[in-house]
């Protein structure tokens, strides 16, 4: 039997200091939430409020109308995220297990669009959608990302994990590509669904520099963008009010992320998987 070594003294406690360093700021800001503006722009700070409150959170759901925003939200971040399941899935089996005319080609693009920051396309996104008469739509802040280069890059890695004897075995059988993307590759890759879930419901539910150029109408803003223009005045900020306003944007995330996290090292160890299959066989 063997003993695992222990790690030294100096990776605990650089572990720790990162761990600190990464919620400290998430505890900043659910405490924030709690304390008065007096309390927050207070020459010394404190980490505790010397005051409880829930004055932040009773204005932002009285005065912010944020059932609005919450709803506008997780409609656009469920349906980006369910196209790209769908979308970069089919972009993913193509690249991966078909072989065309231009393949290599076709993924060389996608990867050098990874490499694009998305600032560049942001003024060329808006004058399409203005052409398109899309400007201050849902439709505009959806259909611009039902596929992301990352997602179809994430999906054909994958699929290059299945192995191809499985294809080709079903092929033989006379199934379809549909029936083989469907019921016999997408199965398989359960882990790589829910982390391209996780990502590009974060990705969504936190942007906030397109929804902020291409929404006119109030009613349509996101959570992000309501969050910001209600709590960051011409002259003055409400920092009790962004502070609850930033709990609420987050508190779904984090228990997407709680719910799902399971998947993720699955996500990651899932090519190594499928190598030792093909081996052993």
């Amino acid at each position: 039997m063997t003993t695992r070594a222990r790690a030294p003294w100096w990776v605990f406690a650089a572990l720790a200091f990162g761990m600190l360093l990464s919620i400290g700021p998430f505890v900043w800001m659910l405490l924030g939430a709690f304390k008065t503006n007096a309390d927050l722009i207070r020459v010394t700070p404190t980490l505790l409020p010397e005051r409880w409150t829930l004055d932040n959170f009773s204005r932002l759901f009285s005065e912010g109308q944020v059932g609005r925003y919450v709803l506008n939200s997780t409609a656009i971040t469920v349906v980006v995220t369910l196209a790209n399941l769908l979308f970069c899935s089919m972009a993913g089996y193509a690249l991966g297990k078909l072989r065309f005319l231009g393949d290599r080609v076709l993924t060389g693009v996608v990867l050098a669009t990874l490499m694009v920051p998305g600032s560049v396309t942001l003024i060329p996104l808006f004058v399409l959608m203005s052409t398109l008469g899309l400007v201050n739509s849902y439709a505009a802040v959806t259909v611009p990302f039902f596929a992301g280069a990352f997602g179809v890059f994430l999906m054909r890695q994958s699929m290059q994990s299945v192995p191809d004897d499985i294809v080709n075995a079903a092929r033989i059988d006379g199934a379809g590509e549909w029936t083989i993307f469907s019921r016999i590759v997408m199965p398989q890759l359960k882990p790589a669904l829910a982390a391209l879930a996780v990502f590009e419901f974060l990705s969504t539910w936190n942007n906030f520099l397109w929804p902020l150029v291409v929404l006119n109408d109030q009613e349509r803003f996101t959570l992000p963008v309501a969050v910001a223009m209600f709590a960051i005045g011409e002259y003055t900020t409400d920092y009790g009010l962004l502070m609850a306003g930033s709990v609420v944007l987050i508190a779904p995330v984090i228990v997407l992320f709680v719910a799902l996290q399971r998947y993720f090292v699955p996500a990651i160890a899932l090519p190594a998987h499928f190598r030792t299959l093909r081996n052993r066989n």
